[in-house]
């Protein structure tokens, strides 16, 4: 009974097989049409498409100087009037009165140092002269009573009324009497200059700033000795180090060998790292008549013809030197694109934009030419990649291959 039931069991394969040979042929139509557009799509997106390798470049701001430039060269921005302000007497500061980036004017007070010593030459020399004056009244008035002595006896000389030794007294005491005059008034004078000297002396310990000017660098603090020579231990030369903003001049190297690009007067732009979206007219101011044998280059200064309160002094800075001075709208940026990643289909202009490793076509609207860049509208941004000398293989979809490094 067990068994008979067991055989039961046996799958019937030869139906089964029947019916599923049945059901495919109902629906083999159907199922190929799916599959020829799914081929259908993924050909059309280049799925199946051979990889073509492309060489690409970023779209950029482009500045239309660089069509004209002659020569490129680095340097800093070097302040052309800078001074460690420092004293001409030996003494310990007592106050500052500025800090880095502090802005001073010609004649301003920096800082001010003991000159109790000083002080008291003054009044010394203040005291000597008002004694000096009240000497030269007691000779001027011996003068005067002397002038009158001797007049009196030349009279009565003249009239025998008195002796030739009392005539000749009283002309003695009368040249005496000038010379003593004359010596006093030069005392005032001594007085009066060793006064000016003392006065001159206090005004050292009062550091003032020598032009107007930006504090650099504050090289002293309340307490220290401030001497003109540095020499003593723990001594400081210099107070502040300032520098004339007004004088900034960006001095650059150019090799000897490409002197012959630059002149005088020659008109420049100037690029700093510190601000790499601005650019700054310049001038060259002088090219200096000696060579450094080290790097055989020549230093030419270029004069900044447009002020900037964010230029600071030691800044690095490129030039560019140019063949023409540029107008208004040659200054502005644009964005540009190499002229080889254009093409021309349907009657558009298109690049190839890289996304990810597959390019998509983007109608673009040009502009201005600046030799092998082309000023683009509308289409791409900055920062965007494009396919440099894109192939006619190439379209939109096609998978790409990107230059290792």
């Amino acid at each position: 009974m067990a068994d008979e039931d067991l055989s039961k069991l046996k799958i019937d394969r030869v139906r089964k097989t029947f019916k599923l040979s049945g059901q495919w042929k109902r629906y083999r139509w159907v199922i190929a049409g799916v599959l020829a557009i799914v081929v259908g799509i993924l050909l059309f997106r280049g799925v199946f498409s051979p990889t073509v390798k492309v060489e690409v470049a970023t779209v950029s701001r482009y500045y239309p100087s660089q069509a004209f430039t002659q020569l490129n060269a680095s340097g800093y921005v070097v302040a052309q009037r800078k001074a460690a302000v420092a004293s001409k007497i030996t003494s310990r500061l007592l106050e500052i009165t500025v800090e880095e980036g502090s802005r001073v004017r010609k004649g301003d007070v920096i800082a001010r140092l003991e000159g109790e010593d000083a002080i008291a030459a003054r009044d010394q020399a203040q005291a000597n002269l008002t004694v000096a004056r009240y000497n030269l009244e007691q000779a001027k008035a011996e003068l005067e009573d002397a002038a009158v002595s001797f007049q009196r006896e030349k009279d009565l000389l003249a009239r025998e009324f008195t002796s030739k030794a009392q005539f000749d007294s009283a002309e003695a005491r009368h040249k005496k009497a000038q010379a003593a005059a004359a010596g006093s008034e030069a005392a005032v004078k001594a007085a009066q200059a060793a006064l000016q000297g003392a006065y001159v002396n206090l005004e050292y310990t009062l550091i003032r700033a020598p032009f107007d000017a930006v504090v650099l660098t504050k090289d002293a603090d309340v307490g220290d000795i401030i001497t003109p020579l540095g020499a003593a231990a723990n001594a400081k030369a210099a107070v502040v180090t300032i520098a004339d903003m007004a004088s900034l001049q960006v001095e650059a190297d150019v090799s000897e060998s490409n002197l012959g690009l630059v002149k005088q007067g020659q008109p420049c732009e100037v690029h700093l790292d510190a601000m790499p979206d601005s650019r700054f007219r310049g001038i060259v101011h002088a090219i200096v008549p000696t060579v450094d044998r080290t790097k055989a280059t020549i230093m030419v200064k270029v004069r900044l013809l447009d002020k900037n309160p964010n230029i600071l002094p030691e800044m690095s800075a490129k030039v560019a030197f140019l063949s023409k001075a540029m107008n208004d709208d040659e200054q502005k940026p644009l964005l540009a694109v190499n002229r080889s990643s254009l093409v021309s289909r349907d009657g558009q202009t298109i690049v190839f934009l890289v996304k990810s490793n597959r390019v998509e076509e983007i109608p673009v609207r040009l502009g201005r030419e600046f030799g092998e860049m082309v000023e683009v509208l509308e289409g791409v941004k900055q920062g965007d990649r494009i396919v440099l000398n894109p192939s006619k293989r190439l379209r939109d979809g096609s998978k790409v291959k990107l230059p290792e490094g």
